[in-house]
């Protein structure tokens, strides 16, 4: 596989007010990634898909190199607005949508089942404090919820009926962190003046980081990349 280049840029601008601003920017993959692959899924659910093949989502990119499924967040930051609405994560087609979210601690992940056909609900936290827990979902059946009062990256949800399916959510203990798009970009919103240090992580692409400086009225451009 060839070497893989994240680069991010990001603008602070002022959102509002002097004294906070939006962090925005766009990450792009540059280099090019093994091919996804084919995954093998029973009838059932094959059929849910009608005729579409089901891949990895390792690394999703759009036609500029836009690539999704970045989480991007200010490292240390504390405070932010607190989360009001539930982070939903969706089955659909036995996948799970969408692949990578953010939370902050505590914040409900509700899980939905909108397929004709049973799933269970298996999040697989890896820190102490944060509860394992399974859960059968059928068809129709209502809303999971779920909380969690530690920080933590890449906290996985699977199905045990269908192997296949997972989804990752990193869960923050502030509310400064974001999931970039399927053109790349992403906003952390109301960043309050101040220096910061702006990390990206991919789950197959791995960190990239870099110091920033947030300045109510002032914009700033910055490059980052990963070999």
């Amino acid at each position: 596989m060839k070497s893989l280049i994240l680069t991010l840029t990001a603008v602070a601008i002022v959102a509002g007010t002097a004294s906070a601003g939006d962090v925005t920017g766009k990450i792009t993959l540059k280099g090019t990634p093994a091919p996804e692959k084919e995954i093998p899924v029973d009838p059932t659910c094959g059929k849910l898909q009608a005729g579409k093949k089901v891949m990895t989502r390792f690394y999703v990119a759009d036609s500029t190199g836009g690539l999704a499924d970045c989480v991007v967040y200010l490292e240390g930051a504390k405070g932010g607005a607190a989360a009001a609405a539930p982070v939903v994560i969706d089955q659909k087609g036995c996948e799970y949508l969408p692949y990578i979210n953010s939370a902050q601690v505590n914040q409900p992940i509700r899980v939905l089942n909108s397929d004709p056909l049973m799933h269970n609900v298996h999040p697989t936290p890896a820190m102490d404090g944060n509860k394992e827990q399974n859960k059968a979902q059928m068809a129709g059946g209502a809303p999971l919820e779920f909380t969690f009062a530690k920080a933590e990256k890449f906290l996985r949800f699977k199905c045990d009926v269908h192997p296949w399916m997972f989804s990752y959510v990193s869960v923050f203990d502030h509310g400064f962190h974001a999931v970039s798009g399927k053109d790349g970009s992403f906003k952390i919103a109301g960043v309050p003046d101040g220096k910061y240090k702006l990390v990206v992580e991919h789950r197959k692409g791995g960190k990239v980081e870099k110091d920033i400086e947030v300045k109510g009225g002032a914009k700033a451009d910055l490059d980052m990349a990963a070999k």
